[in-house]
């Protein structure tokens, strides 16, 4: 578990919206489709979520590439953003959080320069806020951390994710 959350919430039992509160995030609305698809998919407990990026609240959007105009601190938090942004999904998708049994799968997406190589760092920014949100059990999950020549828009980090869920 990463150290942004208070070591009260760590126990077992607190619902993501008691560890969401406890990191002082509001969810915003789940971002619109970019283009021609949906922002999820459900199959049977399967919850596949198609790809979001840094976009804030306010509707800004992080611009840049890693190691060139952007760091891996700045990038970290854009994974993170882009990890709430996520999570705003799911809840669109599941009417609650409290349905998420497991993340079971991220691929993390970094528009970086050719010879970057701290995908795994930046791509952190998600995967510590689900183990903050949904604890060990239920926020642990595989990954795939890779860089990308570009990203739509430029955007600094894209994430997808699949989910397993409550029937």
């Amino acid at each position: 578990m990463s150290d942004n959350l208070p070591a009260a919430l760590v126990v077992e039992g607190s619902s993501p919206y008691d560890r969401l509160r406890a990191l002082g995030i509001e969810l915003p609305s789940a971002p619109p489709p970019v283009a021609n698809f949906v922002t999820y998919v459900r199959e049977g407990n399967l919850l596949f979520l198609s790809g979001q990026g840094p976009m804030q609240a306010d509707g800004f959007e992080h611009h840049g590439r890693v190691g060139d105009d952007v760091t891996v601190e700045q990038a970290y938090e854009h994974a993170r953003i882009t990890g709430i942004n996520l999570l705003s999904v799911m809840q669109e998708a599941l009417g609650s959080l409290d349905k998420v049994r497991r993340v079971v799968k991220l691929l993390g997406m970094v528009n970086a320069v050719p010879d970057f190589t701290q995908h795994p760092q930046v791509i952190n920014g998600c995967s510590d806020l689900f183990l903050d949100v949904f604890g060990q059990e239920k926020g642990r999950h595989a990954r795939s951390s890779v860089g990308m020549g570009s990203l739509p828009s430029q955007i600094t980090v894209e994430i997808e994710a699949v989910v397993a869920v409550e029937d």
